[in-house]
């Protein structure tokens, strides 16, 4: 693959492209169902990061499609922006896309390191533990996949 050389308009100091991110099948579908709730949640009203958690912490049978919503819904309060997610099935991954998925891949795998490095890469500090626990439980249920 050869790496795109470009400048920015702005500084113009020269960048290099990152790699197209690629995903295996077992994240491919995690994606498109994170994606299939988004669509949902676009019409949605926004929910309270805080009121969402306490309400899904009380019951730990809560479905995925519960945790998934509630995280989708809160996500533009904790990263302080509307994340960008593409419909279902589109092949590209956006960065945000590609950092949630990566989150659950980091707790999925126990690699504490990582998941925090990554949640405070983004996340305002009074809710990462919000943030963290839906996270930790959307991974707990979509690697049963």
């Amino acid at each position: 693959m050869v790496a795109l050389t470009a400048v920015s308009a702005e500084t113009g100091h020269g960048f290099t492209a990152p790699a197209p991110v690629t995903l295996d099948e077992r994240s491919r579908a995690i994606l498109n169902q994170l994606r299939l709730v988004a669509l949902d949640c676009r019409a949605a009203a926004r929910a309270d990061l805080f009121e969402a958690c306490a309400l899904l912490s009380v019951d730990r049978t809560i479905a995925k499609a519960a945790h998934a919503e509630a995280f989708m819904k809160c996500l533009p309060e904790a990263i302080g922006r509307a994340p960008k997610i593409l419909r279902p099935g589109v092949a590209e991954v956006t960065f945000d896309e590609a950092w949630i998925i990566r989150l659950i891949a980091a707790a999925d795998a126990g690699n504490g390191d990582s998941f925090d490095f990554l949640l405070r890469s983004r996340v305002a500090p009074l809710a990462r533990r919000n943030i963290g626990f839906l996270i930790r439980s959307m991974s707990e249920q979509f690697c049963k996949i």
